[in-house]
């Protein structure tokens, strides 16, 4: 069943006349996972914001995005508005910006139940330290009363998905929630994704440069580049039968990393390196 559908979607900054996203036309399958790869000012980021409606006002866009039996870039801001949070929540790509450095996390937590769901302050209190223990932080409490600048990034990733996890929006949209994490960290916020998958049953929407973490998570993947889809179909078949040179290119570029990587670990990190016949010291 499908839950969005966009359908000939441009968008246009009006100050430099530049056409972002050229003609793009995608369906997301609800209780699904689609992944959106691209290198930087593909388009990808600027196409979900507009799904969300929070484009700066100089970004004008033509098209149809259909949620709801509608198309939402009708709707005025009031109902827009109403779409954000609870029906579309979107995890940020920099944690540390989606919360007020000057309030604790808790009091943070307690503000958005309260006003997105209209439960009384102390039902917020205990939503949220359920939900902290739900994404298994050792010492939930102590995370509810720290301050956004006391949590690593990986924390603060797991709050945002904290919070999504009690306002189970029918969507959420993770824009590189990876990309600033080491690699720690990165494997607990994608064991964190498939979690939430699995206990909301939530369609996700994933923006990531990092096929890895897509062919993890993902069921379905478009590929965009200046602003166009080249490619989209299941992850099986877009990784390993790519139709597009540019995908071909990812995906072999991915391969060769990878392949460099085990070559060197088998090779116990004493592989010998060509210098071009100059000594690494003079490199």
């Amino acid at each position: 069943m499908t839950i969005l559908t966009v359908k000939h979607l441009n968008i246009v900054d009006l100050k430099t006349q530049r056409r972002i996203v050229k003609d793009a036309s995608f369906s997301v399958q609800k209780n699904s996972c689609l992944g959106i790869v691209g290198e930087s000012g593909s388009g990808k980021t600027m196409t979900v914001r507009e799904i969300l409606g929070v484009n700066p006002r100089w970004i004008q866009s033509e098209g149809e995005i259909i949620f709801e039996g509608r198309n939402i870039l009708k709707d005025n801001e009031k109902q827009r508005r109403s779409i954000r949070g609870q029906k579309i929540n979107m995890i940020l790509q920099d944690a540390m910006t989606a919360f007020n450095p000057i309030e604790k996390m808790g009091f943070q937590m307690k503000q958005t139940f309260m006003q997105v769901l209209g439960v009384s302050r102390r039902e917020a209190e205990r939503l949220s330290l359920e939900s902290l223990k739900k994404l298994n932080f050792s010492d939930s409490l102590a995370v509810y009363k720290s301050y956004p600048h006391e949590l690593s990034g990986g924390m603060l990733q797991r709050c945002m998905i904290a919070i999504a996890l009690v306002l189970k929006p029918d969507i959420i949209i993770a824009d590189e929630p990876t990309t600033a994490l080491d690699s720690i960290n990165q494997l607990e916020v994608v064991n964190q994704f498939q979690s939430l998958k699995e206990m909301t049953g939530t369609t996700l929407i994933l923006i990531s440069h990092d096929l890895g973490v897509v062919q993890r998570l993902a069921d379905s993947v478009i590929v965009m580049k200046d602003g166009e889809v080249l490619e989209q179909g299941s992850v099986t078949d877009v990784f390993n039968e790519p139709k597009h040179a540019y995908t071909q290119y990812l995906v072999s570029t991915r391969q060769q990393l990878s392949d460099s990587f085990m070559n060197t670990l088998h090779s116990g990190g004493n592989k010998e390196y060509d210098y071009g016949g100059e000594s690494p010291e003079k490199l």
